[in-house]
């Protein structure tokens, strides 16, 4: 027998896929918001593009978003104390839908005191599409957490947003060599009733 690290058996997540919108409505209402609006908005507009389409595909949207320490909010609070404003604009892009789901989470993490795992498991959900903010705090571990719940993680490059793109692009390596992600451009995601597959490259 070897030596090796035994590996441990996978848990077997669902057939199917969800877009989660991490921390998308946000005030950006501290030090450094800036930086991180003027690169918050583009990646807004592609994050909404990606959006249109996972809902033409039937697929669930999550809305995952902090609730910034007002532990008396619900999900409506958050919504109209960051829609005013210099964040009005991202957050109209993606204001959520009647159809979509809301996760209030406490902590960078969307799964840390959260019920999102069991909602997941629910709408029998196997892999992650992961956007927004920041790549590499939120996001980032967001992702670490999906990864070790035995989540497949999709976390395309031009939908997430960080501070300074050293930054997001150290994430990015991250989030590709150590969870695995696949983080290729969103336009490269081909959505699909139940599920996601990507363009071959160069096609």
């Amino acid at each position: 027998m070897g030596h090796g690290v035994h590996p441990i058996a996978r848990h077997q997540r669902g057939r199917g896929t969800a877009l989660l919108l991490i921390d998308w409505i946000n005030d950006f209402d501290f030090e450094g918001s800036d930086d991180l609006l003027a690169a918050a908005l583009p990646a807004a507009r592609r994050t909404a593009e990606l959006r249109a389409r996972a809902t033409a595909a039937g697929l669930p949207v999550l809305c995952v978003n902090d609730n910034f320490g007002h532990w008396r909010s619900d999900f409506q609070d958050v919504i109209e104390k960051c829609r005013t404003g210099r964040s009005r604009e991202i957050v109209d892009l993606l204001l959520p839908s009647e159809r979509d789901f809301f996760v209030l989470k406490p902590k960078h993490s969307g799964f840390l005191h959260t019920p999102l795992e069991l909602l997941l498991d629910n709408l029998d959900v196997g892999t992650l599409i992961m956007t927004g903010l920041a790549g590499n705090i939120c996001v980032l571990f967001t992702a670490h957490d999906a990864h070790m719940r035995d989540f497949r993680v999709v976390v395309p490059r031009d939908c997430v947003a960080s501070n300074t793109k050293r930054e997001n692009d150290f994430a990015l390596e991250q989030l590709a060599h150590v969870v695995h992600a696949d983080v290729r451009g969103s336009e490269e995601i081909v959505l699909r009733e139940g599920g996601v597959a990507t363009r071959p490259t160069g096609s």
